[in-house]
């Protein structure tokens, strides 16, 4: 009980201490803790602790007593602020500002909030604790550079106009995540392609550094980087394409500078995109003129470049001209010493420099030319050289001798065409035109023409390519007076025959001329003009119903210049899309044909207003597939010569064919199925055949080839005969050359003089371009002369000549040396009595059988030879001399062994007549009868 009364006592006691204690703690803890009323701090972003200025200290004016004199603790008031306070030492009151998570500078760049420090309190409980007044807090978050730059687009477009400098193209920008200004902005940018016409700032602005060819270059792609202000560099480059404009030129487009043209293709557009640009100007009309050159190929375009004398015909000409400028040949010789200029597609071009002319034949000139003849001519001609311009004669009739009167000629005179023709009294002697003149741009341009002039006195007419022209000058003069002096016409200059001076050429022509032909008694008509001039190549539209309305069209003669206007610019564009180039040649030139189109704008009110420049493109026709001509058929002929002196002569190229063909190396469907490089036969024409003899020529009194002119009839085809052969000429297909050829005969009257003969076929086509193979003929003959010394031997054929036996002949030599004449007398009379019997009996049957073959035939061929034996005798005298009797022996054994090879021999010739005649038997003979059947003898003048 004692002991519970001290415990109460004890605890009233210490209750009783505690409640002093409080009281003096009030009056201990009397100030509060002190701070600045502001700080700034700086902290990394990723750190934890934060730099304060000033430093974190709280102060209290109670120290040094315990508690109430230090600071226990520092609270943030803030909304969600990630910072904390702690104290380092309550007794000095400093104080550490620290993040409680990683800071982020990208999130939040600043942060502010409330500081109060707190003291200890009164005593060790912490009770009466003051707290400082509210501080304010700044933080700054310092940035990282951990964000590289990265563009806004991907890729960039811009377009630039050609010939121009840009102070910016374009602006490329970059960006950067950072949240400072050091290192989130774009302090540089750079061009990573090298090599590049083009710069950039630090701003991202691009330029040009020179100025930019559309022609060169239509586009560029560059590479750009960028680089923030701490020097990291994207990660990403930029593209940045630019295009590169054309200046907007007035002109045509879409057109491409070559065309190439597949021979046998027909036409082919020319411009199938082309369309013109105008730059939005306002057009009242459009022309455009579209021009096919082709000066350089022929004589002025790709013409037929068959003779002279084949095109009069295909067009239709009446016959009767004269070619004075023929191809040089035996029978054309006065052409061979001109200049010629062949190398044209085969184009016979004489040119004629000043100082070569030709003198036509008198057999050639025509005697009289009337009132109604044409002069026609092909004639490249460009201005004379000197001041004073000499004459240049083409064609020139004048005396021969004695005076240099010039009844008719046809010249150049100061770029004038000129044509004199001159009557003599036995017309009407009165003031007559002499004289007429054309004065042409056409005369002197250097181009080729074709010139043409009708006579009908006293009109004349001058065509020069298909179009008429009317003398601008006619001059009178008087007839000449008549004479007996002989004219002269001469080509490429004028003969004066002279008084007193030399006779000599005077007044030569420069130029080139080709096809000058004249023919008397006729005018030709201008359809037949028109087509000896035509081109095979020119312009062409596609589709015409296909123009747009308003388009007005025109053609020249030639179909080498188009004119096309119309009003409609997307018409226009329409229209020369149809454009075409064509060319009908099976063979056309090959080779390149220059393209030009000029085009005139129109603008409403004004004459001109768009400048368009004129375009040049060129067509290159393709080489054709050349033709392999080839002429095949028997090449040797053995026939007997009765055949060859049969009156209708000997048949020579009765098997003849005659084919062409080509090799075909594309894939085209008609050849695909066969695969490339086969080759494949077309039809085309010849213009000529020569048949000529190989070696000596005919000789006219014993032997001739003769050709019907029967066989000409309904073709277009002539044909020439010589001692050296036949010519066969004219456009015309190679069945009817076949035709003809087959019925040309040799036929000869004294077969023993004649020994073989050999011919020699060739053809060709456009006037040699394309050629044949040389087809060689040889004919032989078999004479019956040859075999007259061995009649006996050759009769008999080898299975019924006797049998010799080298056992008999040893037993003749035998006796003949053991002198037993007796004997051996014997012995020789029963053999050569035995031979006689066993050759009559074996002439007898190859009569018999001759005579049944010949019965059992229509007639016997014109080449066999007829066999009569009327006069065969053959006298044997068994009792020649003994002595004599080996030796004539030996001989008849000699004689043998050579009619041996000789039967050999003419069984190879009968074998080789019968294997090339065998076409023309309808039936066969047995094998026994047709050796001997098809040989006929004629042995009425053989003794026996």
């Amino acid at each position: 009980m004692k002991m519970l009364r001290t415990c109460l006592m004890c605890v009233v006691v210490a209750a009783a201490a505690l409640e002093l204690c409080a009281v003096r703690a009030g009056k201990v803890n009397k100030h509060k803790p002190w701070i600045e009323t502001s700080y700034h701090g700086v902290i990394t972003e990723n750190a934890d602790t934060v730099l304060l200025d000033p430093p974190l200290v709280a102060l209290d004016k109670d120290a040094p007593i315990p508690y109430a004199g230090e600071i226990c603790a520092f609270k943030i008031h803030g909304q969600d602020a990630p910072f904390e306070a702690v104290v380092l030492n309550k007794t000095s009151g400093e104080g550490l500002l620290r993040a409680k998570r990683p800071i982020d500078c990208e999130a939040q760049k600043e942060y502010t909030f409330i500081i109060q420090a707190y003291d200890c309190g009164a005593g060790p409980s912490g009770a009466s604790w003051k707290k400082s007044h509210k501080a304010v807090v700044h933080i700054q978050v310092n940035d990282v550079n951990e964000f590289p730059p990265a563009f806004r687009e991907p890729m960039y477009h811009a377009a630039v106009t050609e010939g121009k400098i840009y102070d910016s193209i374009l602006q490329v920008e970059a960006s950067d995540q950072d949240c400072s200004p050091q290192y989130s902005q774009i302090c540089n940018y750079d061009i990573v392609t090298p090599d590049t016409p083009f710069a950039i700032d630090r701003n991202g602005n691009i330029r040009n550094t020179e100025k930019l060819n559309y022609d060169k270059q239509q586009q560029y792609e560059i590479m750009v980087t960028a680089f923030d202000c701490g020097q990291k560099r994207a990660t990403e480059s930029a593209a940045v394409h630019i295009d590169v404009k054309p200046v907007c030129k007035p002109g045509w487009q879409g057109w491409n500078k070559r065309v190439d043209y597949e021979p046998g293709t027909g036409s082919k557009q020319l411009f199938p995109k082309m369309h013109l640009e105008t730059c939005d100007g306002p057009l009242s009309s459009v022309r455009a003129t579209v021009e096919l050159q082709t000066s350089h190929i022929g004589k002025g375009c790709d013409r037929e470049t068959y003779s002279e004398q084949s095109l009069q015909k295909l067009c239709g000409a009446s016959s009767g001209s004269t070619d004075l400028l023929p191809a040089p040949s035996a029978s054309t010789n006065w052409t061979a010493s001109l200049l010629t200029d062949s190398g044209r597609d085969s184009d016979l071009i004489f040119r004629f420099d000043g100082r070569q002319a030709a003198k036509i034949p008198d057999g050639v000139v025509p005697q009289n030319l009337t009132d109604q003849f044409t002069i026609a001519t092909w004639m490249k001609h460009g201005p004379s050289p000197g001041l004073r311009a000499e004459k240049e004669t083409l064609l020139c009739n004048s005396d021969k001798t004695e005076m240099n009167r010039h009844h008719y000629a046809l010249y150049v005179h100061n770029c004038r065409l000129v044509f004199l023709l001159r009557r003599d009294f036995t017309q009407v002697d009165t003031f007559r035109p002499a004289e007429f003149h054309w004065k042409l741009e056409q005369i002197c341009d250097k181009e080729w023409h074709y010139y043409v002039i009708n006579v009908e006195f006293p009109l004349v007419t001058l065509y020069v390519d298909g179009v008429t022209y009317e003398p601008y000058l006619v001059t009178d003069d008087w007839p000449i007076h008549p004479s007996q002096i002989d004219v002269q016409l001469t080509v490429g200059a004028c003969w004066q025959g002279g008084e007193v001076m030399k006779p000599r050429f005077t007044q030569y022509f420069r130029g080139s001329l080709s096809g000058l032909t004249i023919r008397p008694g006729r005018i030709e008509s201008q359809k037949v003009i028109s087509c000896l001039q035509a081109c095979k190549e020119g312009l062409d539209i596609n589709s015409l119903e296909g123009l747009g309305k308003g388009i007005k069209f025109h053609f020249n003669p030639a179909q080498s210049i188009l004119v096309m206007e119309g009003d409609d610019l997307e018409n226009i564009n329409a229209a020369l899309r149809k454009v075409s180039y064509i060319n009908s040649r099976q063979f056309p030139t090959p080779g390149v044909r220059h393209l030009r189109v000029s085009t005139s704008v129109q603008c409403f009110g004004e004459d001109t207003c768009i400048s368009i420049p004129d375009i040049e493109a060129v067509v290159m026709v393709l080489q054709p597939s050349e033709p392999q001509i080839t002429i095949a058929g028997a090449e040797r002929l053995t026939r007997p010569a009765g055949e060859l002196r049969d009156p209708a002569g000997l048949l020579l190229f009765q098997d003849l064919h005659i084919v062409s063909t080509i090799t075909r190396s594309d894939s085209s469907a008609h050849s695909s199925a066969r695969g490339p490089g086969v080759l494949e036969e077309i039809i085309h024409n010849l213009d000529y055949c020569d048949i000529l003899v190989v070696g000596e020529e005919l000789q006219p009194e014993r032997e001739s080839l003769e050709l019907p002119h029967s066989a000409l009839l309904g073709k277009h085809l002539d044909a020439t005969n010589s001692t050296s052969g036949i010519s066969i000429y004219g456009v015309d297909s190679m069945s009817n050359y076949e035709q003809v050829i087959r019925q040309v005969r040799y036929h000869t009257w004294h077969t023993a003089a004649i020994a073989d003969r050999k011919f020699r076929l060739t053809c060709s086509e456009l006037n040699g371009r394309y050629t044949s193979n040389e087809f060689n003929l040889e004919v032989s003959v078999l004479h019956n002369e040859a075999s007259m010394d061995h009649v006996n031997h050759m009769v008999a054929q080898p299975q019924y000549l006797p049998v010799r036996h080298p056992v008999v002949t040893h037993g003749f030599s035998s006796v003949y040396n053991s002198a037993i004449p007796s004997l051996a007398t014997v012995v020789i009379v029963m053999c050569i009595a035995a031979l006689v019997v066993i050759v009559v009996l074996g002439i007898y049957r190859i009569h018999v059988a001759h005579q049944q073959s010949s019965r059992g035939r229509d007639g016997a061929k014109d080449g066999e030879l007829d066999w009569d034996d009327s006069a065969l005798t053959i006298t044997v005298n068994p009792m020649e001399n003994l002595e004599e009797t080996p030796a004539v022996d030996e001989e008849a054994s000699d004689e043998d062994e050579e009619e041996d090879e000789e039967e050999d021999e003419l069984e190879e010739e009968i074998t080789s007549a019968e294997s090339e005649d065998s076409d023309e038997e309808e039936t066969r003979e047995p094998q026994g009868t047709k050796r001997r059947g098809q040989l006929e003898w004629d042995n009425s003048a053989l003794p026996y």
